[in-house]
């Protein structure tokens, strides 16, 4: 922990003790706001910052050496964070949407300073990705899940996009929407609550994070297979490991893209059309053979280096 990032770590700290507080929050506070408990999206964005911070730490401590730049790409990231639960939290209090919200000159002033706050995380976090890419690691199968996990969590921010702009009819008050085809604050799923009844560009958006976990998660996974010396990880030497990260990386994006797509088409996630299912048929058969070509090939001599963080 001597290398985590300190900012980070306090970020993560502060929105373990927010989750803590939004909980007793939606259990003691019963203000429901857009059809769900108003403290509900302090919760789900302290966590979601929780393991955001704590993975993006993680990525730094690894490095071989210290990035001067991603060091300070990564305290602007704390610092849009921070503006970022700030204006939410206070929103909650005031019993205010946060999003989208123009009623008043304060709304909207709030609104914006939020936009400028998130384009300033995503281009903090490309100056990370792109320090990372330049840093080597010890193992070739880690090293491509970071950094594939870095660029697919960007383009899943860049699926937030299309929530800004006028895809339906808004009134003078609101300005953009998760939904598309249907009012925000109807029918959901729970928790999530990602609409039943239209499109909801969130699902691209939050399974495009979440990229930054699953793709260094499937890389260790790998890895660990192949230590364990079985029928399977006999065939995961470390070229073959890094074709099946490259795979599910690219799959990972081409689904960021269909999920944003259907919710562009006004289909509610679970609700797909004929032509949605055929093109997910398409990326699972695509990536099914590819994995399969992969794993055919003759390997080496299986190699797993340890990876610890550079002391």
């Amino acid at each position: 922990m001597t290398r985590w990032n300190r900012p980070l770590v306090v970020l993560c700290a502060a929105m373990a003790a927010l989750t803590v507080v939004s909980l007793v929050g939606v259990v003691a506070d019963d203000r429901v706001l857009t059809g769900a408990p108003i403290w509900l999206k302090v919760f789900k964005f302290s966590v979601s910052i929780v393991l955001y911070s704590a993975t993006i730490a993680w990525i730094l401590s690894v490095l071989p050496r210290r990035s001067r730049a991603a060091e300070r790409a990564a305290v602007v990231l704390v610092g849009a964070l921070t503006v970022e639960m700030i204006i939410i939290t206070g929103q909650v209090i005031r019993g205010r949407t946060s999003h989208f919200n123009n009623a008043t000159t304060l709304d909207g002033i709030l609104f914006n300073l939020m936009g400028t706050a998130i384009l300033a995380l995503w281009f903090a976090q490309l100056v990370i990705t792109i320090a990372v890419a330049r840093r080597p690691l010890a193992d070739r199968t880690a090293a491509l899940g970071i950094r594939l996990g870095l660029a697919v969590s960007l383009l899943g921010a860049a699926a937030a996009v299309p929530m800004t702009l006028p895809l339906q009819a808004q009134s003078a008050t609101v300005t953009g929407a998760h939904s598309v085809g249907v009012p925000d604050g109807g029918p959901g799923l729970p928790l999530v609550g990602w609409s039943t009844t239209g499109g909801d560009l969130r699902v691209g958006h939050f399974v495009g994070l979440h990229a930054l976990q699953a793709l260094p998660l499937l890389a260790w996974l790998l890895i660990a297979l192949a230590r364990r010396g079985s029928a399977l990880g006999a065939r995961l030497d470390e070229t073959t490991r890094v074709r099946l990260v490259g795979i599910a990386g690219a799959a990972y994006a081409a689904l960021v893209v269909l999920l944003t797509w259907q919710a562009l088409r006004g289909q509610p996630l679970l609700r797909p059309d004929a032509l949605t299912l055929a093109a997910s048929g398409m990326l699972v058969a695509a990536t099914a053979a590819a994995a399969a070509g992969a794993l055919r090939r003759r390997p080496a001599t299986v190699e797993v280096p340890d990876l610890e963080p550079a002391r």
